[in-house]
């Protein structure tokens, strides 16, 4: 990522292949939040140092989560030592096995929904609540606002307004597809279809 002597599109997927080891909003939303944060322009030739700045942006975030994954590790193991086999609920955000049953499932079927944090901040954020901090607002981007109704077509459930969040699953247990409110395909997040040459959000994306 950082060796510019490399070709951009093999740089460009260095990036790619890092979202894959770590990814605090789910692949396609990490992506397309550091695609805007880092102003990753749809032309890569016309700023290639947003690349650094995404990877150190995702750089940043991997440091804190390993200090506390560390952390975790060492506690769990002194639980078992002392015969609490159990996992403590809640579990670490990190560890989250099912991710469509997860209060932030809708940052994999609409990726614009994610939060708006840079992503230490949320990782910041999410090690507070794992140590018991009592934050306001949405546990994920801390919007204070009130919940947005959502349809699961026999049900109602709440959505954090800034990111989609859901506290309450639906009363059913059952999983229910989150409908993006911006149709979209995966390659034209992937070629930033949603940015312009000059790294801002494409005003024009996605009517042409």
């Amino acid at each position: 990522m950082h060796d510019a002597s490399l070709p951009l599109r093999r740089r460009h997927s260095a990036l790619r292949t890092c979202i894959t080891l770590f990814a605090p909003y789910g692949f396609r939303a990490t992506y397309h939040h550091l695609t805007l944060s880092a102003a990753i322009p749809r032309r890569l030739e016309a700023d290639p140092d947003a690349l650094v700045r995404a990877v150190e942006e995702l750089y940043e975030a991997r440091v804190l989560w390993l200090e506390r994954a560390e952390e975790y590790v060492a506690q769990r193991r002194a639980e078992k030592r002392v015969g609490r086999r159990a996992v403590a609920n809640p579990r670490p955000w990190w560890l989250r096995i099912r991710w469509w049953d997860g209060p932030d499932r809708a940052w994999y079927e609409d990726p614009f929904r994610h939060p708006s944090l840079r992503l230490s901040e949320y990782v910041r954020r999410q090690n507070a609540i794992l140590d018991g901090a009592d934050l306001p607002g949405c546990p994920a981007c801390g919007d204070e606002g009130p919940l947005e109704p959502h349809s699961t077509g026999h049900a109602w459930v709440e959505l954090c307004r800034g990111c989609a969040w859901a506290p309450v699953t639906c009363p059913c247990g059952q999983r229910h597809r989150i409908v993006p409110d911006i149709p979209y395909g995966w390659n034209e997040i992937w070629q930033r279809a949603h940015m312009s040459d000059d790294g801002m959000p494409n005003p024009h994306w996605p009517a042409g």
